[in-house]
């Protein structure tokens, strides 16, 4: 070894060595190698176990008079996020760990790392202070730091740049935001992130997206199919961030926390396409939960071909529609897909000879040529009120989004009864369950069997995977049998079992509608005037070859569209 280089070590590298840490060459071969592997000195000595990295920090402490600090005591979550680019932080090997007004502090485990501070200052405009902490630390915390960036920019580089930058949002719904709201959230990697979920769930076909912080942890899922699946685990200390940017966005009041709020938003992909979310904040133990319903107009354009109904059951819906009066009532629980259903009849009564008038909580489709009204119980605009505004309108077509009291139903049947075509939905779970709702409402029996025309109830399942689908043959005919086929079903039957391959999710691949469509023919309207209970409805309406949901279920699954884990999962015998 060069004596002359030994002589000539200063710095850190001499007072390691004026402290027996180290001996001289080895400190003049460290120098060498860390310069050729382009790392710091510290970091090449403590990563090569040559010494003792807490001794070689509290060293550097005293030699350049840097504040030491123990890095493990301080919470991952709460360092900066977006503040500093990871090229930047990987690059210098320091850490950004706190923002006190103008000055940021950096985590450093080598002092002479000045390049680090100026450069780091430079590209964020903010004054920075080096804190020194020891090596083995600084470089766990680099690690996890470097994680969560990935984590909440992970698939970015997989976009073209007009997927996330060209996205053109705009703000809906109601809410004040303050002057300087979007100052704490205009973060570039929070705005991205979004960018990125919204889009995302739109390429899977997702309905909703939920956004949900908990003690120790923070997701995102979507629900694809109507099964929800965990799509990205953000850092948790982004929950204020993201759940600020969202509200922003959906023109929330971002200063309150403390109750629900809902909103919307409106994503314009093309000149010719644009997605609605419509928005709704939860106070939650740990932070605001977010869901956001993915309202798409086209689906109400996708015609009543593609819904799956029996060629049967869509004659009957569309000669309802046709019919100048009366009452079509679509059923059944939140996410069976009765809002399409309900789009898509009238998409097909929407002409320029008809006045059409739709009260809704709220309005999740905008159907050019539609009335649309979004009711508002706050100021008074409840259904029944927009209802007997609408009979002042000369209407031909109503729509009511839900029949929830016996004013609304009292004046929906009204307007049936007064040569009105009316369309609505009830949350109950069967055709004949529909009828005794409304009688135990109190609606008069002969009022229900007068105006009622047809009763559709419906569910949505999933649809088996064209590419990876697979003959189930291993299920014994007596157990077909005993789930409710018959013997000709059987005869014809083509049985299949999900598998699950790149093309799809564990085997499914979208969804079709499984119906249950009841006319109230005079048997059933007697059953009615006599206030007849469901059970006695339902067997009158299998009597006359209505299908229940159960039997267009497993006509689906004899048909191959659906499996009968999938048919049994939404309906029961």
């Amino acid at each position: 070894m060069n004596d002359k280089a030994i002589g000539q070590l200063s710095g850190l590298a001499g007072r390691l060595v004026a402290e027996s840490l180290i001996n001289a060459q080895l400190a003049v071969e460290a120098q060498k190698e860390a310069a050729l592997e382009r790392m710091h000195f510290v970091q090449y000595l403590v990563e090569r176990k040559d010494v003792d990295g807490w001794r070689v920090a509290e060293v550097a402490s005293q030699e350049f008079g840097v504040p030491l600090f123990d890095i493990t005591a301080i919470n991952p979550e709460t360092l900066p996020i977006g503040l500093v680019e990871p090229n930047l932080v990987s690059k210098h090997h320091a850490l950004p760990l706190f923002r006190r007004g103008n000055r940021l502090f950096i985590a450093v485990s080598d002092p002479t790392n000045l390049a680090a501070l100026d450069e780091i200052k430079f590209h964020t405009g903010i004054n920075t202070d080096a804190i020194l902490v020891e090596e083995s630390a600084l470089s766990k915390a680099l690690t996890k730091w470097v994680e969560s960036q990935e984590s909440l920019t992970d698939g970015l580089d997989g976009l073209d740049a007009s997927d996330l930058d060209d996205v053109d949002i705009s703000l809906g719904g109601e809410g004040t935001e303050t002057e300087d709201s979007t100052e704490s959230i205009d973060e570039t990697p929070i705005v991205r992130f979004i960018n990125k979920v919204l889009i995302d769930a739109i390429k899977q076909g997702a309905s909703d997206i939920h956004f949900e912080p908990y003690e120790k942890s923070y997701r995102v899922r979507f629900r694809t199919d109507g099964i929800l699946q965990v799509m990205v685990k953000p850092p948790r200390n982004l929950a204020p961030r993201l759940a600020a940017r969202l509200k922003v966005m959906s023109q929330m009041d971002i200063s309150e926390r403390r109750v629900p709020q809902d909103g919307r938003i409106q994503m314009k992909l093309s000149r010719n396409r644009a997605i609605d979310f419509r928005v709704n904040t939860l106070p939650t133990l740990y932070g605001e939960k977010i869901v956001l319903r993915i309202l798409d107009p086209s689906s109400a354009q996708m015609g009543i071909d593609a819904l799956g109904y029996e060629p049967e059951q869509k004659d009957m819906y569309m000669k309802v529609l046709n019919q100048p009066q009366g009452m079509i009532l679509v059923t059944g629980p939140t996410g069976s897909g009765k809002t399409v259903s309900l789009y898509t009849g009238l998409n097909i009564l929407n002409t320029a000879e008809r006045n059409i008038s739709t009260a809704e909580d709220p309005v999740e489709i905008n159907l050019e040529g539609v009335n649309q009204v979004h009711v508002n119980p706050k100021v008074g605009l409840n259904f029944a009120e927009a209802l007997r505004s609408f009979l002042r309108q000369d209407p031909d077509v109503i729509m009511v989004g839900e029949i929830r009291d016996l004013e609304t139903a009292e004046i929906a049947i009204k307007a049936a009864q007064t040569g009105h075509l009316v369309l609505s939905t009830l949350h109950t779970n069967s055709a004949s369950e529909t009828i005794t709702r409304l009688l135990n409402m109190g609606v008069p029996a002969f009022n229900v069997a007068s105006s009622v025309n047809l009763i559709i109830a419906q569910r949505l399942a999933r649809r088996l995977c064209k590419h990876c689908r697979v003959p189930a043959n291993d299920i014994p005919h007596a157990t077909l049998l005993a789930e409710g086929f018959t013997e000709a079903m059987l005869e014809s039957a083509t049985i299949m079992h999900a598998v699950g391959c790149k093309d799809c999710n564990n085997g499914y691949k979208g969804r079709v509608g499984i119906y249950e469509v009841v006319k109230i023919t005079p048997s059933i309207a007697k059953i009615i005037m006599e206030e007849g209970n469901s059970l006695q409805i339902s067997a009158q309406a299998r009597s006359e070859g209505f299908h229940d949901l159960r039997m267009a279920a497993l006509k689906k699954v004899a048909e191959g569209m659906t499996s009968l884990e999938e048919a049994n999962r939404i309906t029961v015998d």
